[in-house]
């Protein structure tokens, strides 16, 4: 029997060009791509802020987009040393990548100043699921959001692939001059390193995540100094990393996750 009951989510490839070449094609949907352009961009460290960016245009092509991106030289000419051609499918953030030290890059160490206090988190997560239509539509979305003390879900976006959500979040938040160093970024998937890599490019001291971490996105975490709350489960949760930074994470010894922790 066919079930026309749902929604099916779009997903087409998304070329992501800069001064004229492309440097990766992915999989996404083909919403706010603009927003993915510049994440993207300042995720991967092909900038260092959207300002470096002086022309973006989103082109349509037969079957897909190519989202065309004019950077500075000094910043082309850093990109070419890089060297890094990504074919990368829903899932996967660091296809491509063409060695062991590209994709495990190094990553500067995070301030402090960010606290939260554990009402935020399970907020944080409810206001992620409410802001996301295309979910409710379709049951296949991954979102992102930011979420800023006494403020509540500043910026969310939706993808079908959880890394692409990210890059749109912070994109998003670049060309509308939100600082991610105000707030905690929250997502919908488990997490890779991958999505430890662009949260603490992005500036932000904190990840909330509904699901499991790997050990190596654990151990990132930890280096960086990047705050890692994961499994979410309405007032339950686990502190991964980085328990200053929430209130009252002293007290809640139980939900703070060792090294050794079981996270499946």
């Amino acid at each position: 029997m066919m079930d026309h009951g749902r929604k099916l989510p779009e997903e087409s490839p998304v070329a992501l060009s800069f001064n004229g070449a492309t440097e990766a094609v992915m999989m996404a949907t083909p919403r706010d791509l603009a927003d993915f352009g510049v994440g993207f961009a300042l995720s991967e460290g092909i900038i260092r802020d959207a300002r470096e960016i002086s022309s973006l245009e989103v082109v349509s092509l037969h079957g897909g987009n190519d989202v065309q991106i004019t950077i500075s030289a000094e910043r082309q000419q850093a990109l070419a040393a890089r060297r890094r051609k990504a074919m990368g499918p829903v899932g996967c953030g660091l296809c491509g990548i063409e060695s062991i030290e590209a994709a495990l890059r190094d990553l500067p160490e995070l301030g402090a100043g960010l606290k939260l206090d554990t009402a935020d988190i399970t907020a944080a997560v409810k206001a992620l699921g409410q802001s996301q239509p295309l979910r409710a539509e379709t049951g296949a979305m991954h979102g992102a959001g930011l979420w800023v003390p006494g403020r509540g879900l500043v910026h969310a976006r939706e993808d079908v692939g959880r890394h692409n959500a990210l890059d749109k979040l912070i994109g998003a938040c670049a060309r509308d001059g939100i600082n991610p160093t105000e707030g905690a970024l929250v997502i919908s998937s488990r997490v890779s390193v991958d999505l430890i890599q662009k949260a603490v490019a992005s500036g932000s001291q904190m990840l909330i995540a509904v699901s499991t971490p790997t050990e190596l996105a654990v151990s990132t975490a930890e280096r960086a100094g990047l705050t890692l709350v994961a499994l979410v489960r309405g007032d339950d949760y686990r502190i991964f990393s980085g328990p200053e930074r929430i209130s009252e994470a002293a007290a809640i010894d139980t939900k703070i996750a060792g090294k050794n922790a079981d996270v499946a």
